[in-house]
């Protein structure tokens, strides 16, 4: 199943995605749920309904997908936990060894942006570049979990732009100021339930395209911490609950590594695929 939120007449509504189109669960549901989090919070019994509901809707109750403004699919998560340097040669790349334990920063939910809306380059630097990623979504609270149980606990997936001011975010050591930045993380089109991708969401290959042109090209498998792993670990550090996102990182092809280096204009357009969860696309826009 694919779950979207939309922007409704009164606030942010919550969809499923069937091919182009999208059922509005608060037009088929006599109780419709409020929210994606609310949804994985209630746990497999909401799921079941929602997929029911979606599945019967009959077809005035469609509404095609480009008619609507999608927002991000957990758009107030309470938590975004990002990896840096989870791939070999990103790091290479980025003039570091493989870390020994994962490199953890923080986003906010006033940097996320949905499927369609634009990746504002900020007024502060021109230096805006694209990182295509896999995102993890929580689905059941998460506290010293091992790796073997920490898949139980995932709800699903989607495609991610870590977008990075990269001149701020080396200003100093930590990274958090270069990542934060409103509207430069792109999160959708939708989230994918866990049970339509292999498990841990490995093996999938992930390519970022900006203008039509692959800069990208790399796969989870190549991710030297895998997701139970990521989990396993954070949970350790802090309760994961439903509706928390994790980033799993970025594969190498970055435009800060290139030479000359490629940051993102005005006018472009990103596009961050991964297998089975289909294409985020934002088109990049600077802040006025």
């Amino acid at each position: 199943m694919r779950l979207v939120t939309f922007a409704g007449s009164d606030g942010p509504a919550v969809g499923v995605l069937r091919g182009d189109d999208v059922v509005d669960l608060g037009a088929v549901m006599s109780e419709p749920p409020a929210s994606v989090r609310e949804i994985l919070a209630t746990g497999a019994a909401a799921l079941s309904r929602v997929e029911r509901a979606a599945t019967e809707a009959p077809g005035e109750e469609l509404h095609p997908v480009e008619t609507l403004t999608l927002l991000p699919p957990i758009p107030d998560p309470g938590k975004v936990l990002c990896l840096g340097l989870n791939y070999a040669e990103h790091a290479a790349e980025s003039g570091h060894e493989p870390p020994a334990h994962p490199a953890i920063f923080m986003r906010s939910r006033t940097s996320l942006v949905g499927q369609g809306g634009p990746l504002v380059r900020p007024r502060l630097s021109e230096q805006l570049d694209y990182e295509g990623e896999l995102a993890v979504v929580i689905g059941r609270s998460a506290r010293h979990v091992s790796e073997e149980d920490a898949l139980d606990h995932v709800a699903g997936y989607a495609p991610f732009d870590d977008g990075s001011v990269r001149e701020v975010q080396y200003w100093t050591a930590q990274w958090t100021l270069g990542k934060n930045f409103d509207s430069t993380g792109g999160f959708g089109p939708a989230l994918v339930t866990a049970d339509e991708v292999p498990p841990g969401a490995a093996g999938l290959r992930i390519r970022t395209r900006v203008d039509g042109e692959t800069l990208q090209d790399g796969n989870t498998a190549d991710m030297l911490f895998t997701v139970p792993r990521i989990v396993s670990l954070l949970s350790e550090v802090c309760t994961l609950e439903p509706g928390d996102v994790i980033i799993t990182g970025t594969p190498s092809g970055v435009g800060k590594a290139r030479t000359p280096p490629r940051w993102l204009r005005p006018g472009q357009v990103v596009e961050v695929e991964i297998e089975g969860l289909g294409v985020l696309r934002n088109p990049v826009g600077e802040e006025t």
